[in-house]
């Protein structure tokens, strides 16, 4: 990953939209021959940048949401309406998001959606009213949303042109951007919220402005080369089919629902062993960095073994470890199963949007907002089926979930 202070320039730089032609209703980018032959870095380097920024704003609304919550005097309910609110943006986002990469170019997602994106930021930090707060949350999650498909398309395009996996190493990006900007929210505390979130949305909203002139140079954001024969088969522009595209949203939708239960409930698990406050906290920054090196492993893994076999192989281990350390009912043994799960699943999602994007920025759309949705219902899920068993019951449905997800994924992301 690149520094975020070195490459606010480079992300900075995607943030607008080459001229399009159109041809047959798909945008396409004029580029030189000469320009196709050699691998876009610089594409890779803008949104290596991008996903670290998303990460970084995304990691200090959550981790500062308490503060939200305590200035703005909300209960648990009038704080699950604003929740509810980003997500209903989200969702809205994601699904117009898809629509506009089809027809314009997925690059112009990641101009305004990212100035709108930070400013709703620190409008967020500014709210003091339920309605105000809600409808501040609508609007980020909805630019989350446009910027969240723009990314990926965009990440789609630029894997095809470099003839091999890069995927996993940018959703890396987003992970380690996550876990700065987490750090940052901690080492911050002394601060207001408000003023947090202000410094984190003005640099956000700057490096967009300041990177339109390196997007009007893209040379592979919007459109993937006619060159099956020279791309991975991970990769290569195929048609997916209504069936394997929600086969695909339902595998994003098992391995989001897992990481959205790793989240809320890592720690709880640990909790309920008798552990210290510090050893539950540290349940999930253990699943965090898991996955995060999993995912800069995951491009030379995925062009070593191909996705199918790495997925299958990581969700395997995914749930084994899981489901040994809910067996062992001990907290060393819950540690290293939050891990595995993390590890485990580091590749999945990277290659699943790597096969929706065969079927062009729609079908990114559809996967992302199913498995948005499972990432919404994991933590609601485990708490209701924890109420009427036990926790160590309702975890067990991550393992049958993962299990799934390695039985099922090799025919999602077959080529063929």
């Amino acid at each position: 990953m690149p520094e975020l202070v070195g490459s606010t320039a480079q992300m900075a730089s995607c943030f607008d939209s080459p001229a399009h032609a159109r041809a047959g209703g798909r945008p396409m980018t004029a580029i030189a021959p000469a320009e196709q032959s050699a691998p876009p870095t610089g594409d890779r380097r803008l949104l290596l940048g991008v996903f670290a920024v998303m990460g970084l704003v995304m990691a200090v609304w959550g981790t500062r949401m308490p503060s939200v919550q305590r200035v703005a005097n909300l209960g648990t309910g009038h704080l699950s309406l604003v929740l509810l609110g980003a997500a209903a943006g989200m969702v809205a986002g994601l699904q117009l998001g898809g629509r506009l990469a089809d027809r314009h170019g997925p690059s112009r997602l990641l101009v305004v959606p990212a100035v709108v994106f930070g400013l709703a930021l620190a409008l967020l930090g500014q709210c003091r009213t339920l309605p105000t707060l809600i409808a501040a949350a609508v609007v980020f999650g909805f630019a989350h949303g446009l910027l969240d498909v723009g990314c990926n398309v965009s990440a789609v395009h630029c894997e095809i042109a470099f003839q091999r996996s890069i995927m996993s190493g940018l959703h890396a990006a987003y992970s380690i951007g996550a876990l700065c900007g987490a750090a940052l929210a901690a080492v911050t505390t002394w601060m207001s919220h408000e003023v947090l979130f202000a410094m984190v949305g003005a640099f956000t909203v700057l490096a967009a402005a300041t990177a339109v002139p390196a997007v009007r140079t893209t040379t592979s954001l919007d459109h993937a080369p006619e060159r099956p024969e020279a791309v991975p088969d991970e990769a290569k522009p195929a048609q997916t089919s209504h069936t394997k595209v929600w086969l695909l949203s339902a595998l994003a939708a098992a391995c989001l629902l897992a990481e959205g239960a790793a989240a809320d409930w890592s720690a709880v698990h640990l909790h309920s062993l008798n552990s210290s406050e510090a050893t539950a906290a540290a349940a999930y920054a253990l699943y965090s960095a898991a996955m995060a090196v999993g995912r800069l492993a995951g491009d030379r893994l995925t062009g070593r073994y191909g996705a199918p076999a790495l997925v299958r192989a990581g969700a395997t281990l995914a749930a084994a470890g899981l489901g040994a350390a809910l067996i062992a009912g001990s907290a060393p043994a819950a540690l290293l199963g939050w891990m595995a799960l993390g590890a485990g699943l580091s590749t999945a999602m990277p290659a699943l949007i790597t096969a929706a994007g065969r079927g062009g920025p729609r079908a990114v759309g559809t996967v992302a907002t199913i498995g948005y949705l499972g990432l919404l219902a994991g933590p609601a899920a485990i708490g209701a089926i924890a109420s009427l068993t036990s926790l160590t019951t309702a975890l067990a449905l991550l393992v049958v979930l993962t299990a799934t997800v390695a039985v099922v994924s090799h025919r999602a992301l077959e080529s063929r």
